[in-house]
């Protein structure tokens, strides 16, 4: 019967979003001490929501972090390989607090990959094998080590005033457990009235599907990961997103009744596309924060393409600008909206600290190259690069023979039909090369015009039909 928890039990964690509500008013003392500047700070950007237990919070919480430097740990689960842009906003709650002196942790629920949270979900996560989860823990591992490091460079003139940084996993506790000594330890300190009240649960008891127990006993394992920090690491504080509040609530109401001392939970909104829904891989719109699933280029793109409405809103959660900064950017873009000071500030500022200052070269260098036809920007891109801008578009390789022309290379990459056809195609100006409209089939391909410095062409046929040529041996 006895049975390891680590093949029983994975952590997943939600989708934040952003919604124009009341965030959490913390009492914040008349102090003008760092802490109180923090607290002030994130509530004015939007960054906090609500706090856990709501009262205690508002009115310790402020005295805790000033008493000195405290643990702050935020989950992230291992249900896909990268974390996205709903995951963001908590890594940049975390950075905050690292950047005021404080200690943060982050945890990987890698302990197993068969039990799933079941906030904000309508339907019972497929189960992951142990391999599929400790994968997709490294490509997160990456993720949080990339973020980490970006903020430290470039966002962090003095890194000796930062807080500790911990990345944990939570298997190194659950490995060792074995399945009925963790429910009789456990489960006990937990009343079926409590866990059947949390609004996660009710929701899914009243869907079609139903809840079962597997999801159902998630809240026990996020509040002992709580107590293990807690015990471990001294950490009193969880961030996580809105749709974490019953776990939160879990996990202070277990360690409470273990050692009898306060906890404390603070989450951060849920980001929603402009049309309200949720941002995230459950609602299959995610933008990746790993290269080989978002591209740079197409992660600096959302932010530059998101509506006016909503770029003030974002400069304040997603980037480290000061509030003044950001109401003067704002007030540059009124006075003339057609350069989009704002946007570009905002993408740069996001595309830097996700993928670092090559990232955001690479993403500029793709956004030149594709939106205003600038051959040079083509020639200095990568191939990677143009892969990433073209990802439908099919990629060749060809040995250049002398005298290749252009109905040569368009033949050779399928792009046109064969026969007459595709010759009359290329004579009519269907077909583009670097960004130049090929109108002679007999063209000669030239090195510095149709093929680049690189060793690349680009063939447009049409609007929207691309093929990428690599030429060998030039």
């Amino acid at each position: 019967m006895a049975a390891s928890i680590a093949r029983s039990c994975c952590r997943v964690k939600s989708h934040f979003i952003l919604r124009k509500t009341s965030y959490c008013k913390l009492l914040f003392h008349s102090s003008a001490s760092k802490t109180s500047s923090l607290l002030s700070s994130l509530h004015n950007r939007g960054l906090l929501k609500d706090s856990f237990p709501e009262v205690a919070a508002q009115a310790e919480i402020p005295d805790l972090l000033r008493s000195g430097p405290q643990s702050i740990y935020c989950g992230f689960d291992p249900t896909a390989d990268s974390l996205h842009a709903g995951n963001l906003l908590a890594i940049i709650g975390l950075l905050h607090f690292r950047s005021a002196g404080h200690h943060i942790i982050a945890l990987l629920g890698g302990a197993t990959a068969q039990i799933g949270d079941p906030s904000g979900r309508q339907t019972e996560r497929e189960r992951l094998s142990p391999a599929a989860v400790q994968e997709n823990a490294r490509g997160i591992l990456e993720s949080l080590h990339r973020i980490f490091t970006h903020h430290e460079l470039y966002f962090c003139p003095d890194s000796s005033r930062l807080g500790r940084l911990t990345v944990l996993n939570n298997r190194s506790w659950y490995k060792d457990y074995d399945l009925l000594e963790f429910f009789s330890e456990v489960g006990r300190s937990f009343r079926m009235g409590t866990m059947l009240s949390r609004h996660s649960v009710q929701t899914r008891l009243k869907s079609a599907e139903g809840m079962s127990f597997t999801e159902f006993s998630y809240q026990l394992f996020q509040a002992f990961d709580f107590y293990q920090l807690h015990q471990l690491h001294g950490c009193r504080i969880q961030l996580g997103g809105t749709d974490q509040l019953g776990n939160i609530m879990s996990g202070h109401e277990f360690i409470h009744r273990k050692t009898g001392e306060e906890v404390y939970g603070l989450t951060v909104p849920l980001v929603t596309t402009s049309m309200g829904d949720k941002l995230g891989k459950t609602a299959g719109n995610a933008v990746w924060l790993n290269r080989d699933k978002t591209s740079p280029f197409e992660f600096y793109q959302y932010f530059l393409r998101l509506p006016d409405n909503s770029v003030e809103r974002y400069l304040k959660l997603f980037t480290f600008l000061s509030l003044s900064e950001v109401e003067n950017l704002m007030e540059q873009q009124r006075k003339d909206p057609g350069k989009r000071i704002a946007h570009k500030r905002l993408a740069a500022e996001v595309t830097k600290l996700v993928h670092g200052k090559d990232g955001l070269e690479s993403a500029k260098r793709c956004t030149t190259a594709l939106y205003h036809s600038s051959i040079e920007a083509l020639e200095q891109m990568s191939d990677t690069e143009l892969q990433e801008i073209f990802r439908e578009a099919p990629f060749h390789e060809f040995f250049l023979e002398p005298g290749t022309t252009v109905l040569d290379a368009c033949r050779r990459a399928r792009a046109i039909p064969d026969g007459p056809r595709g010759y009359q195609m290329i004579k009519d100006g269907g077909v583009w090369i670097n960004h130049q409209r090929a109108e002679n089939p007999e063209q000669v391909l030239i090195v510095g015009q149709q093929i680049l410095s690189n060793g690349l062409s680009l063939i447009r046929v049409g609007k929207k039909n691309f093929h990428i040529l690599k030429w060998l041996s030039l």
